[in-house]
């Protein structure tokens, strides 16, 4: 283990690991301060959960501007720069919301902190694509999501024991982690930003120029297909536990343990899967994986003891672990080489949809129908999205055939093909 352990770690570049050990510092600071957040707003100005939806979702939204701005900054001056900007200006801002008095000045705050502190996102997944070769970049986000896991698995932790002495040490310490990771960065990583277009243009131009990625029908079918998958995953952080607490008396506990396996077999299993399936044409992956989302969702509609709680949990874990290093892969693969931050702004929007309208739609059926249906739902929306990859594969998947490290054709071979197609 250990040997192959090894072996990985020389497979890929210096500045990569460095990369992916800043972001675990960073990731840490987030995970042991994001699930006490509701906590600490309702315990702090004595509001209640509709207040706090609100506040997630003024959030998101801002979020989701932030990083449309934040892909042309990126792609205008350089991912680095916007790194850095993001992580400082994140890391303040939590530092600062620690002190603030009052809810409505909190909220406002909120909108501020998402506008900017997303900033940086495009820049940090444009920074990998552009450190990695195309060949190892599937399996590069594969360890993205392991070390990300891991952060989620032990941020908590260390998390509830810093609430429990006082609130205001979690943004301490998120403010923190957030200057270590700036200092590495700053430090040891070189600019990756390759020589493009964009520096000759002016940043409304390059602004201007998010017409070109909305106007690319192959990414733009992906994005929805991607948003469909997104909708329904997202119950499983917001919808489902309450469902398992108001329909089967899941406590909060028997949530975390079904929480932490899902946590647990990405950072076990992950890499492993990556490899075993990377000879596979990725669209085709998505497929699968989607099929995984369809068959566990669903479960949940179906099922009512914990133990089939657990093995839905095992059946998503795999779809995810499938799809996610991929779809990150597809994108860069998608996007020209000078517009990758404006191409990984759009593609998060995906997300930010997501979480905005999915636990409201959800809300909606468990008030009003029969709540199992929010599960039936996630699993014809995942059967939708399986179907319309399938459709993508057939018409544009040998155009990603050396996404996942197949061998592309020399110059010289090409010319042997046209040559042999021509007679």
């Amino acid at each position: 283990m250990f040997k192959k352990i090894k072996n990985t770690y020389y497979e890929f570049p210096s500045n990569f690991w460095t990369l992916i050990s800043s972001l675990f510092i960073d990731r840490l600071g987030g995970a042991l301060l994001f699930p006490f957040f509701a906590l600490y707003i309702t315990q702090r100005f004595n509001v209640g959960m509709t207040e706090v939806g609100w506040v997630f979702t003024i959030h998101v939204t801002a979020s989701m501007i932030g990083g449309m701005f934040g892909g042309a900054l990126t792609d205008k001056f350089g991912r680095k720069t916007m790194v850095l900007y993001g992580l400082i200006v994140s890391g303040t801002s939590s530092l600062l919301m620690g002190f603030i008095p009052n809810f409505h000045t909190f909220i406002f705050f909120t909108f501020i902190i998402g506008l900017v502190g997303n900033i940086g996102g495009p820049a940090t997944q444009a920074m990998i694509a552009d450190i990695l070769p195309e060949s190892k970049r599937v399996q590069g986000f594969g360890i993205l999501r392991v070390v990300m896991n891991l952060s989620v698995t032990f941020g908590p932790i260390i998390g509830g024991i810093l609430a429990g002495i006082d609130y205001m040490l979690l943004f301490v310490t998120d403010f923190i982690t957030s200057l270590i990771t700036a200092a590495i960065v700053f430090i040891k990583l070189p600019e990756t930003k390759p020589k493009s277009a964009s520096e000759k243009q002016g940043l409304l131009e390059t602004i201007i120029n998010y017409k070109i990625v909305f106007l690319d029908k192959i990414f733009m079918a992906f994005l929805v297909l991607t948003l469909l998958t997104a909708t329904a995953y997202i119950q499983m952080h917001t919808t489902l536990p309450v469902y398992l607490r108001d329909f089967y008396n899941v406590s909060p506990q028997g949530y975390g343990y079904i929480l932490s396996l899902n946590a647990v077999m990405v950072v076990l299993f992950q890499f492993w899967i990556t490899k075993k399936t990377s000879s596979y044409p990725p669209l085709l992956l998505m497929i699968a994986g989607n099929i995984f989302y369809a068959a566990g969702l669903g479960l949940y509609g179906f099922v009512s003891s914990y133990s089939l709680f657990l093995l839905a949990m095992v059946i998503i874990t795999t779809g995810e672990m499938i799809n996610a290093p991929v779809m990150q892969a597809l994108i860069v693969k998608i996007a020209p080489e000078d517009m990758r931050g404006r191409y990984m702004a759009v593609f998060g929007l995906h997300w930010g949809i997501a979480s905005a309208f999915g636990p409201l739609a959800a809300g909606l059926v468990m008030d009003n129908f029969n709540p199992n249906w929010v599960w039936y739902a996630c699993g014809i929306v995942c059967s939708i999205a399986a179907f319309g990859y399938l459709l993508l594969h057939r018409r544009v998947g040998g155009q990603f055939n050396t996404l996942l490290g197949k061998k592309k054709l020399e110059a010289s071979e090409i010319d042997l093909v046209k040559l042999l197609e021509k007679k």
